[in-house]
């Protein structure tokens, strides 16, 4: 792990999900029954490499961020695959959301897990997961809390052992998101962290026909 970051430090998530397939084939071999996902739409580009390097198919595992009242980019918690809300209560009172807003925000969630499932193939459930050890990708984590609601629902699901494996992250959130995974591995945990595109020289939006043709392969 690099102790201090510079920005593009990776060309774009391709290139970010080759060097991470790298890290963990490196240490060692990967259990055969293994499933490796990523959180779309940028997490499946990375994991799709990351899946390459260890000679596994790719999935998909679908959550969404609750973004704050006004600041969608403010991340109030996440809904997991299964519905289930993973929210920071301290935030939540930080910013005034009232209950029946964050009731709102938490069905849209649920609504738009639902219509992603229903269009992208090879997303996973529970019972994909149960007694098998999976591996989480993503493109990076800021606040962490789509991670967090998905390490909690794999736990809930029966996987046997869950790794986080991300490109970047904010050094504070990587070490919360040790408490929900068995393993983190991140590539660069910089000093400094304010966003995760700051670390990619190329960082555009995932087309959901990119995701969808990456999964269907």
């Amino acid at each position: 792990m690099a102790p201090d970051g510079v920005f593009g430090d990776f060309g774009d998530r391709k290139d970010a999900g080759a060097r991470l397939g790298a890290e963990l084939a490196s240490r060692g071999a990967v259990p055969e029954d293994a499933i490796v996902c990523g959180i779309p739409r940028g997490g499946v580009v990375v994991a799709a490499e990351v899946a390459t390097a260890l000679d596994r198919p790719v999935w998909a595992i679908v959550a969404r961020k609750v973004g704050a009242p006004g600041h969608e980019e403010l991340a109030l918690g996440a809904v997991g695959p299964d519905g289930v809300a993973v929210l920071d209560d301290e935030l939540v009172q930080l910013v005034g959301a009232s209950a029946r807003w964050v009731d709102k925000a938490v069905a849209r969630a649920r609504n738009e897990i639902a219509d992603r499932v229903a269009t992208l193939p090879r997303v996973i459930d529970a019972a994909t997961v149960r007694g098998h050890p999976v591996i989480v990708v993503d493109d990076g984590v800021a606040t962490g809390s789509t991670a967090a609601a998905v390490g909690r629902w794999l736990v809930a699901a029966g996987a046997t052992r869950i790794t986080l494996a991300v490109p970047v992250g904010a050094p504070e959130t990587i070490g919360r998101l040790r408490s929900e995974y068995d393993e983190v591995v991140v590539l660069n945990a910089p000093a400094g962290f304010m966003a995760v595109g700051q670390y990619y020289r190329t960082f555009t939006q995932t087309t959901d026909a990119e995701v969808q043709a990456l999964l269907g392969t």
